[in-house]
């Protein structure tokens, strides 16, 4: 778009007006009371304050009041507006949108006190609009991209998610959403902000949309020789043994399949070394997966210490040929 073009026309309309009269009737009510409050300040006040002093103090005063009255009309309805949309990143949204149009009428309130007109604003906001358009379409597309957030409702704030990465995902907590952006608190202690235009083309994992109880799997190599009822036996005890390891009850549903909440140890193949055990297991929450891994993985090497079961690991068997032959082979044991 032609800024040019774009100002000419707007010339040729507000031309076009009745009596040359570059105003509407709001625009020129709104203007009229502005200029009746820069009158009666005067009045106010001594004569030999300048009027343009009078202006410059009631639109900053216009300006201050918009402030701290948004942050008081927030902290009013803030409840109400909580109950009404029962997300709080939808009520954080509408907060927040209500504090930038009461801030908005501000900002015209004090441009019509220092004597900018409506028009000369819409004439400006026009032709910065068509002269910065390449500048301003990505932001208009991640203020759409968190609107589809916002409604998609794939995450919230205070869930646990994992923004899956090629290298290595990033796992935390979800803090604030935003029209532009999401930011989250890992679990480095260090935030993350992500443009709600780049996080909807990720894969994102949420570990307590609906429920906290989260599935762990863990392989289990143990011998040939071993017992393997034992063995399997003793793991799933040991993962029992942990305070955020669900112990048992009623089966956990999961769509239409029902899986067991106990701990649940399978056969998993027979592998070249061993028999390869596959431990299933529910925790409580998902907020410290890895700590609960290490405790399991701890119970069981002492619960296979206590049972005499070891761990096998490959062995590699060295065979020596005749003397006549240099040659040395190696066999897998």
């Amino acid at each position: 778009m032609d800024p040019v073009g774009v100002l000419t026309s707007v010339r040729r309309f507000q031309l076009a007006t009745p009596d040359g009269n570059r105003t509407n009737g709001t625009n020129g009510s709104f203007e009229q009371g502005s200029q009746e409050a820069v009158e009666t300040a005067s009045q106010l006040l001594p004569k030999w304050v300048p009027e343009w002093w009078v202006r410059a103090v009631l639109a900053v005063l216009v300006l201050a009041l918009a402030w701290y009255g948004g942050k008081l009309l927030v902290r009013l309805i803030g409840r109400r507006v909580a109950r009404r949309f029962r997300r709080p990143s939808v009520s954080q949204a509408v907060l927040r949108s209500i504090r930038v149009a009461v801030m908005f009428l501000a900002v015209l309130t004090a441009a019509a006190l220092v004597g900018v007109g409506l028009d000369d604003i819409l004439l400006s906001v026009t032709v910065l609009t068509a002269a910065a358009g390449v500048v301003i379409a990505p932001i208009l597309g991640s203020i759409i991209s968190g609107l589809f957030v916002l409604s998609d409702q794939s995450y919230e704030i205070g869930d646990m998610i994992e923004i899956v990465d090629a290298d290595d995902g990033t796992r935390g907590f979800v803090e604030e959403i935003t029209f532009q952006y999401t930011k989250i608190f890992t679990l480095d202690n260090t935030f993350l902000v992500i443009p709600n235009g780049t996080i909807r083309e990720r894969d994102v994992i949420n570990y307590s949309a609906e429920d906290l109880r989260t599935r762990l799997t863990l392989d289990v190599l143990v011998p040939y020789e071993c017992d393997l009822a034992e063995a399997r036996s003793r793991i799933e005890r040991a993962a029992r043994e942990d305070d955020i390891v669900i112990g048992g009850g009623p089966d956990i549903r999961i769509g239409s399949a029902r899986y067991p909440a106990a701990p649940t140890c399978y056969i998993d193949e027979y592998a070249d070394n061993g028999v390869s055990l596959r431990l299933r297991y529910w925790v409580k929450e998902p907020y410290k997966l890895t700590a609960v891994r290490s405790r399991v993985q701890e119970n069981i090497w002492e619960a296979f210490e206590a049972a005499d079961i070891g761990f096998p690991y490959p062995h590699r068997q060295v065979v020596f040929d005749e003397p006549d032959d240099a040659g040395i082979t190696e066999r897998p044991r």
